[in-house]
């Protein structure tokens, strides 16, 4: 039996309506704070995310699937969102649209991990981007967004992390002061991270290996290495949450796994699974490194595994998967067309209607609508038919009504 490959999941009937309920529930959310979704390719071309996301990453360094095509071309599937995205918003000429702009994005991405609970090699992410502005009220807004979906989804126990990673020019300060404290010991630390000292010495706080997390206790915080622009930026940002009722906890260990990040930069942490549902930041020299016009933007990423996980185990029953609102149940052979036009007719009129497509006997129709949860059974034959009155059976009560057999009556009766 062909199986499928490690790291990837079947989401199956039973499971993916509870995707929808999330998708749609988000969607709309971010549909009245004025996003639009895009789509882009499933794979780029390599340079796209050595450029953006950067060389020194673990995504880049270990998890990137990548291939030749038959062109010889280095070819890439997508491990995040935010660099298809700006690629298109350059190469599409979306800069001239009225700034700010704001997209969102629902797509699957591939990076090679080790498979673990909340993490596969194929997943989902939902995020959302703001391009056209500098100011740390668009911060605010896209923070208070996520959390806004955090809440409508009834997850508690989320708690939201800050930090500021600075601009260029304060964050060189503090690349210096981290490689001094970094320097002494760096031979403890794993290859990974000896790779990256001379590179970007900031990544090393971002390794999982527990011996580095270990060696870097202590590490000098970036928030003590702000400019005062970056320092006024990241106040700003605090005074709106604090202002509005939204509670935050400053980690000054935050510098997300991609390069592309500068200022604020977040995540939405689960307190009893321990791992980060939603991450995003500030990325204002992405769009020129990637070719387009000096552009500011924001944006945040949901990982919709996670979240789906979350969402099932504190909303247990709370989404129910559609079921039939009547099962048509016919008598014999004869009463095949007249059954199939009123099924036609009712689904015209927005009814979800089941009827027999397996010519089954009528106790084994019975014995089906009962078990796709009909909420209603019909009965007809050539009596119901010639007399045009057809009796409906509530199977939750058992209780039975007769009425005309007219698709208008039928609905109005559904829905009482």
């Amino acid at each position: 039996m062909i199986q499928k490959p490690k790291g990837t999941k079947d989401i199956l009937p039973d499971e993916v309506y509870v995707w929808q309920y999330i998708e749609e529930k988000i969607k709309y959310i971010m549909s009245i704070y004025g996003f639009k979704e895009m789509r882009t390719p499933v794979f780029e071309n390599t340079e796209l995310f050595l450029r953006g996301v950067g060389d020194t990453t673990d995504v880049v360094q270990k998890e990137m699937y990548t291939f030749k095509d038959k062109g010889g071309r280095s070819i890439t599937l997508r491990p995040e969102g935010t660099a298809g995205i700006v690629r298109a918003f350059i190469e599409d000429g979306m800069a001239s649209l009225p700034s700010p702009l704001k997209v969102y994005y629902n797509m699957a991405m591939y990076r090679y991990e080790n498979v673990q609970k909340g993490r596969l090699r194929e997943f989902h992410q939902l995020g959302a981007e703001v391009f056209g502005t500098g100011s740390y009220l668009a911060d605010f807004e896209i923070i208070e967004m996520a959390n806004r979906i955090i809440h409508s989804l009834e997850i508690p126990n989320v708690e939201l992390e800050i930090n500021s990673i600075g601009c260029k020019t304060c964050r060189a300060k503090y690349q210096e002061a981290l490689k001094q404290f970094i320097g002494s010991k760096i031979e403890e630390y794993c290859d990974t991270c000896k790779s990256r000292f001379e590179k970007n010495t900031m990544r090393i706080l971002d390794c999982k290996e527990e011996k580095c997390k270990e060696n870097n206790i202590g590490a000098p915080s970036i928030i003590d290495y702000l400019c005062d622009e970056c320092k006024e930026h990241f106040n700003n940002v605090k005074y709106m949450l604090e202002s509005n009722g939204i509670s935050y906890r400053v980690n000054p260990r935050i510098v997300r796994g991609l390069d592309y990040y500068n200022k604020t930069v977040f995540e939405f942490v689960s307190k009893d699974e321990g791992y980060t549902i939603i991450g995003g930041g500030r990325y204002d020299y992405l769009i020129k490194e990637l070719g387009g016009q000096d552009t500011s933007a924001i944006g945040f990423a949901i990982g919709m595994e996670r979240l789906i996980e979350l969402f099932k185990k504190y909303n247990v029953n709370k989404v129910n998967d559609l079921k039939p609102e009547v099962y048509i149940a016919q008598v014999d052979d004869k009463c095949y067309n007249f059954v199939t036009k009123l099924k036609m007719d009712l689904r015209q009129l927005g009814i979800y209607v089941e009827s027999d497509i397996s010519q089954r006997s009528l106790k084994a129709q019975f014995k089906y609508a009962n078990k796709i949860g009909a909420k209603y059974v019909i009965t007809i034959g050539e009596d119901e038919i010639s007399k045009e009155m057809i009796q409906i059976k509530e199977m939750e009560t058992g209780n039975v009504d007769e009425i005309k057999l007219d698709k208008n009556i039928i609905k109005s009766y559904l829905e009482k």
